[in-house]
């Protein structure tokens, strides 16, 4: 039979293994959460510039329908 310390070291041992390996996949996982918020940021549009091209999308739009009605009034 193991003495109790040698079966302490040996569970000790594996529980730290296992704590090791755990940090090691956080780590990797935070490092790669990191680039792509990065990439994210890069290629992301400014609030203003979307809220100007939303703007221009419903000008557009409204030009649209305006000519239709014009077109339907014409008949």
């Amino acid at each position: 039979m193991m003495e109790p310390q040698t079966l302490i070291n040996i569970v000790g041992g594996a529980a730290l293994s296992v704590v090791g390996w755990l940090a090691r996949e956080l780590w990797g996982a935070v490092k790669e959460l990191r680039k792509d918020l990065h990439e994210l940021e890069v290629n992301s549009v400014p609030r203003a510039e979307f809220i100007e091209n939303i703007r221009h999308i419903e000008d557009i739009c409204s030009q649209i329908f305006q000519r239709i009605d014009s077109l339907r009034s014409e008949r």
